[in-house]
């Protein structure tokens, strides 16, 4: 099958650092007068006073990137901050060139990039609907047949006719991402999409980019969701420092993405400044232990393995419950884990800071790499105070000394947990058989 989109070489290049400009009227009058002249002397091979060169530094955001999307295929692009995912797909969105390397695309694109982006701020929802389906080369009556659907789809009928400056940043991105899947391209370009709106919007952004796939549509999602690209996306690129690192299947892609230092650790700490949560409780810190307390990322599948977390409480008086959320690198949860501790079970916390720790025994996970949500909650009524759902990662390995579950079985060894039980086995023999002529 011809590949849909073909990237060969690609790199891009910005040039960053001070610029000169003019902070007086008379260096503007003198740049305005003297800049014709400076291009006609330049042209003829003349000096006419150089401006002085401008301190500048050369970034390659990416480098020598190629690879190939068939038709149908939904891809993941993951990797940390300033990796180059979102120049990648600015690149492949036309919104810049490349500064080396060819791009080719067989099909109509849409693209949502960023919160907002091909909106204009003082058109109201419906208007920018239409403007969007213009920007994407859409004839009117195809965007009137989608309307609707777009429409339910975003949520926004009451605003509807309102300017979209007025939106919150959930409705903007609510209305950007079903005018982008609606309007039926055969390349969806998305970036971060689940960044913005609650749980059930996002449900419905993954429902939609997987029935465009189903469609024979291609898809390609940026994303630090790593639950959400394994669910989503059976091919994965990972970039790093602009370059490629792997390209493969999901699941191999992101397990050794969070297993090494570019991803999600064994352990990472908030400032009060920024620390998730609310005005009643905010998480500073997650980790994972050893039974002898150290902090690690790698450990033994015979080990106990403790998860912490760290938490202040601000407001007294409120029964809050700490609970782990535990997923393996296939977005499948293995398991949740809530605070049972009887002090604290149904007992208001008072003001201070706060390390609780879940214990797992040894011999109970499988060998792979596991992804720890951290959330605190309260029961009665629901709240979620913080959910930070990719707060660490740890990876679990089996030593094949024999003693495991696996015991001297060295092949695969599937499963999401890997316990050992014990059993019991009762034996009697077979009663003799008569000799033939014997009575």
């Amino acid at each position: 099958m011809k590949p849909i989109i073909t990237v060969q070489g690609v790199s891009k290049q910005y040039r960053i650092g001070r610029r000169r400009t003019s902070t007086t009227l008379r260096e503007s009058l003198t740049d305005a007068v003297s800049g014709p002249w400076r291009r006609l002397a330049s042209r003829w091979g003349r000096s006419a006073s150089p401006r002085p060169a401008d301190s500048e530094t050369i970034l390659w955001a990416l480098q020598d990137i190629s690879f190939e999307v068939r038709p149908g295929e939904i891809v993941g692009i993951i990797g940390r901050n300033g990796a180059g995912k979102s120049t990648l797909l600015k690149l492949l969105s036309r919104i810049t060139e490349p500064t080396t390397g060819r791009m080719e695309f067989f099909g109509r694109t849409g693209s949502l990039l960023e919160v907002g982006t091909g909106f204009h701020p003082e058109l109201t929802g419906r208007e920018n609907i239409f403007l969007n389906g213009a920007i994407l080369g859409i004839r009117r009556r195809e965007i009137v047949a989608q309307f609707d659907q777009i429409v339910a789809f975003a949520g926004v009928e009451r605003f509807l006719d309102t300017p979209v400056k007025h939106y919150s940043s959930g409705m903007y991105m609510r209305l950007a991402f079903a005018v982008a899947a609606h309007l039926d391209p055969e390349i969806l370009l998305v970036d971060e999409v689940l960044a913005v709106g609650d749980a059930s919007f996002q449900r419905r952004c993954l429902d939609k980019m997987r029935d465009v796939g189903s469609r024979g549509r291609t898809v390609l999602f940026v994303s630090h969701n790593m639950m959400a690209i394994t669910r989503l996306c059976e091919r994965t690129i990972l970039l790093e420092r602009g370059r490629i690192l792997a390209d493969g299947p999901s699941p191999k892609v992101v397990s050794s993405y969070l297993s090494s230092d570019l991803g999600t650790t064994g352990a990472r700490e908030w400032s009060p400044e920024n620390a998730p949560g609310n005005h009643i409780v905010r998480l500073l810190a997650v980790r994972v232990r050893t039974k002898e307390g150290q902090v690690a990322d790698a450990l033994d599948i015979r080990q106990p393995i403790g998860l912490e977390m760290e938490f202040e409480v601000l407001q007294p008086d409120h029964l809050l419950v700490p609970n782990f959320h535990v997923s393996n690198e296939e977005g499948i949860c293995v398991f949740i884990l809530g605070d049972m501790d009887p002090a604290w079970k149904r007992r208001p916390r008072p003001a201070g800071r706060f390390v609780s720790t879940a214990w797992i025994p040894g011999n109970f996970l499988a060998e792979g790499t596991l992804v720890v949500g951290a959330a605190v909650s309260t029961m009665d009524p629901v709240m979620i105070h913080f959910w930070e759902r990719e707060a660490v990662a740890f990876q679990v390995m089996d030593s094949l000394d024999g003693d495991s579950a696996r015991g001297d079985y060295a092949g695969p060894y599937g499963g999401v947990v890997r316990p050992i039980f014990p059993w019991t086995t009762n034996y009697a023999p077979l009663a003799e058989t008569p000799s033939p002529g014997n009575p």
